[in-house]
C-alpha cells in the first residue's frame, strides 16, 4: 500500500530529524497537513507517514516538528475490513470533501486508526476517532465520531508482534 508519494526530484527533498528513524529524507509533498492539529497535540500539524519495509502494515506517523512524537497506525480496513466512515459536515470541509456524502476509503481518502501499544496489555486500535486523510490533498483530520458503534479500545488480533517507536 502506498501511504504518501514520495517526490524523486532531489531539489525538493528534505532532511527530517527523528528520534527513532534517525535523520531521513522526504519528498516536501509527502506530509499529512492537520489544520486543526491532533487532540491534545493541536500545535502538531504536520507528520509524515514512514513504512518500514516488512513492517507492513504498520505506518508511523513522525511529527516533522517534533522528532521524538511518532504514532502508530495501522490502515483503519486492515483492523475491521468492514469499517464504516462517518464523517461530521465539519470534517469534510476542513478536507476539501464533498459534504452530500460519505467518502470511500481507498478512493477519497486514506483512514488510519492510532494503536495503543503497552508492555503486559493486549494492542488496541482507535476505531472511534480515526485519522483520514484526503488523498488527493493530503490534508488531514482526526475524525471523532458522534455515534457509538465503534471502540476507542477495539483489540487487534494477531498483533503480538507490533512494537513501539
Amino acid at each position: 500500500m502506498v501511504v504518501a508519494r514520495l517526490h524523486t526530484c532531489q531539489c525538493c527533498m528534505s532532511k527530517l530529524h527523528t528520534k527513532y528513524f534517525g535523520e531521513i529524507e522526504r519528498g516536501d509533498e509527502s506530509a499529512f497537513h492537520f489544520a486543526l492539529g491532533l487532540p491534545a497535540f493541536e500545535g502538531e500539524k504536520s507528520f509524515v507517514p514512514i513504512e518500514l519495509p516488512g513492517g507492513e502494515p504498520l505506518v508511523f506517523l513522525q511529527s516533522t516538528a517534533t522528532p521524538e512524537l511518532c504514532f502508530l497506525a495501522f490502515p483503519i480496513q486492515v483492523v475491521d475490513p468492514e469499517y464504516c466512515l462517518a464523517l461530521a459536515a465539519e470534517d469534510l470541509a476542513v478536507l476539501g470533501l464533498d459534504g452530500e456524502r460519505q467518502p470511500r476509503i481507498g478512493k477519497d481518502v486514506l483512514a488510519l486508526a492510532f494503536l495503543s501499544v503497552r508492555d503486559g496489555f493486549p494492542v488496541t486500535a482507535n476505531l472511534m476517532a480515526p485519522l483520514v486523510v484526503n488523498l488527493r490533498t493530503f490534508q488531514a483530520v482526526q475524525a471523532v465520531r458522534h455515534d457509538s458503534r465503534y471502540s476507542f479500545e477495539h483489540l487487534v488480533q494477531g498483533a503480538g508482534a507490533v512494537q513501539p517507536c
